[in-house]
């Protein structure tokens, strides 16, 4: 077997072993945000920073559901780290925003943070204020979900199947399930331009 079939191999055994009740779960608590007129404010570093950017074009774009990436804006960012401390950056950034109980938290993850060994504090504080306020948390995540999955209201973790390649899969199997979400019959409200192009 080559490492192209290995790789894809390992991606079938992922998708038999994803949780299809936490997706589920997760639809119906962003469809909920949506008519509660709350927001999705979604949330990563790294590849999750990238996923939470093209996450929200397409909640936005397909599901009209109000969204944002706060690390979006690189200047409010920089400055930010510079001033406060990286591990307020998301935190303040939605107070400024005003972020309430109406309101969810959609996390990208690998690890789902880790509040003993100060492992993305910046996704810890975010989740444990919106837990303090009443906001819905949600998240894809890996390895065992880490605090993401301990606190969240519905999360889905990507299960390990290669200790090599928990990252790549993790961060895959979030593109994926994002799109399943976005094309879900209770968040979906409008065509992507292929699917209505005749």
């Amino acid at each position: 077997m080559n490492f192209s079939e290995k790789y894809l191999s390992e991606s079938l055994a992922i998708i038999r072993g994803i949780n299809t009740d936490d997706i589920e779960s997760i639809a119906g608590i962003i469809a909920s945000v949506r008519s509660n007129n709350g927001r999705l404010f979604i949330i990563g570093s790294g590849g999750g920073a990238g996923h939470a950017s093209h996450a929200v074009c397409d909640f936005r774009k397909l599901c009209n559901i109000e969204a944002y990436a706060p690390y979006d804006n690189i200047s409010e960012l920089t400055a930010r780290v510079n001033d406060e401390g990286w591990d307020v950056t998301i935190l303040n950034w939605l107070k400024v925003s005003k972020f309430n109980k109406n309101d969810g938290i959609f996390v990208f993850s690998v690890g789902g943070g880790s509040q003993e060994k100060s492992i993305s504090m910046n996704l810890v504080k975010v989740v444990n204020y919106a837990k303090e306020i009443g906001a819905k948390v949600v998240g894809v995540v890996g390895r065992d979900g880490g605090f993401t999955k301990s606190q969240g209201d519905a999360v889905v973790v990507i299960p390990v199947i290669e200790s090599g390649r928990i990252t790549p899969h993790t961060e895959g199997f979030q593109a994926v399930i994002w799109h399943l979400l976005v094309s879900h019959p209770k968040l979906q409200l409008n065509n992507a331009k292929w699917e209505s192009v005749k």
